[in-house]
């Protein structure tokens, strides 16, 4: 360290640090009051306003004269003080605030999308009872979707082999049959109804998870099973538009996720496919195995005169709503798909909450569903346990 004083007025210390590897130095100045001229060296070198614990040796060019003359010493010091705070602003990281906004983005636009995708559903299905072939309809469109996504280099084209499209297999036999049951509900019954019983999935994966995979899980789990189940109940059995086929679909739906959740943990461990790639390949899959089946129990005569009585009573628009409902139930789930790849499953599975909430006081306004106050508290009650029970699963 080369130290250097020159004194008019005001002195002047100048330190020059220089670091061991010799790359760069850091120049400091530091004003200190006016001294005298006959004050020595080896005073001013260990003057207390000085931050540093100098070790100093006179050089032996040295000059001490008046005031206006030059006082030049070296001071080779050893060790800087470490009482001396040098305050650096610590940068707050900007990637944890960009992800808490990036994650309120993909779950406003889930539920936005899902509300959407549900009220246009319901409006194709009202008219155009056929829920096999809506089904279909909503998987070929996000099928052709991603097709063009990736001929024109929209979305990267995923790398996958026979061991991915393998363990794929089951996953969309899961989701297919989630699909359809989910969707003959909705044609029976209303669209909160279906929603309130779809809220009861936690029940079904615990269920699962214990009795057939042998899976343990905190008392706290169990105990968050019984406002699911009496909240399921209540909302049933005080239903006032009660239809037996669309509760069964909304069970059986229940069911067929619970094991495509499963059968999705077990398969795609050490895939590299992103959220939205796999549920590309997942609906290409599921449009595959369930267009045989649609055109086996409904078919094309059917759908033929379904649609033209659908026009002749709803008009061209009717064409927007089933392109709408498709499109959207395309998005609503590859954004879902998608967060999975930014958030953890406990979030994922608090948002789903929340969706479901949206959906189904959307669906009552919109479509003026009569709503009896013990019915409300039903859906309430279930909703809250699906809640406590993402908690106690934390």
């Amino acid at each position: 360290m080369i130290s250097a004083v020159k004194q008019p007025s005001t002195t002047a210390f100048v330190v020059n640090d220089i670091a061991r590897t010799g790359l760069f130095a850091l120049r400091r100045k530091i004003s200190l009051p006016p001294l005298p001229a006959s004050t020595p060296p080896s005073l001013l070198c260990s003057s207390s306003r000085l931050s540093l614990k100098p070790m100093c040796v006179p050089s032996s060019r040295k000059v001490v004269g008046s005031r206006d003359e030059q006082l030049q010493f070296r001071c080779e010091a050893y060790e800087a003080d470490r009482s001396e705070n040098v305050s650096v602003p610590a940068e707050e990281p900007q990637s944890s605030a960009s992800q808490k906004v990036k994650i309120g983005i993909y779950f406003a636009t889930w539920w936005a999308l899902n509300v959407v995708f549900n009220i246009y559903n319901k409006k194709v299905l009202n008219a155009f009872p056929f829920p096999w072939l809506t089904s279909t309809l909503s998987l070929a469109c996000g099928s052709l979707m991603m097709l063009l996504s990736w001929a024109i280099r929209i979305a990267e084209l995923p790398k996958t082999d026979l061991d991915f499209w393998k363990s794929l297999f089951p996953v969309a036999v899961a989701h297919t049959i989630g699909h359809v049951a989910a969707t003959v509900s909705m044609s029976k019954v209303a669209v909160s109804f279906t929603h309130i019983i779809k809220s009861g999935e936690p029940a079904f994966s615990v269920l699962v998870s214990r009795f057939l995979l042998g899976e343990t899980f905190p008392v706290s789990v169990y105990w968050s099973l019984l406002p699911i189940i009496g909240g399921c109940a209540l909302a049933a059995v005080t239903e006032l538009n009660f239809n037996m086929i669309g509760f069964m679909g909304a069970m059986i739906s229940n069911l067929a996720f619970v094991f495509r959740n499963i059968f999705s943990k077990r398969g795609m461990k050490g895939k590299s496919v992103s959220g939205m790639n796999y549920y590309a390949c997942l609906s290409m899959m599921s449009l595959l195995i369930l267009t045989p089946f649609a055109i086996a129990v409904e078919g094309p005569q059917v759908w033929a005169a379904g649609w033209e009585t659908a026009i002749s009573q709803i008009g061209p628009q009717f064409i927007w709503w089933v392109a709408a409902q498709s499109v959207f139930y395309h998005l609503y789930n590859q954004v879902s798909y998608m967060s999975l790849d930014e958030i953890s499953p406990l979030t994922f599975s608090i948002g789903n909450t929340m969706k479901r909430i949206s959906v189904i006081v959307s669906s009552i306004i919109i479509f003026h569903t009569p709503v009896q106050p013990i019915n409300a508290l039903g859906a309430a009650i279930a909703i809250l346990g699906t809640f406590l029970y993402s908690q106690a699963k934390q």
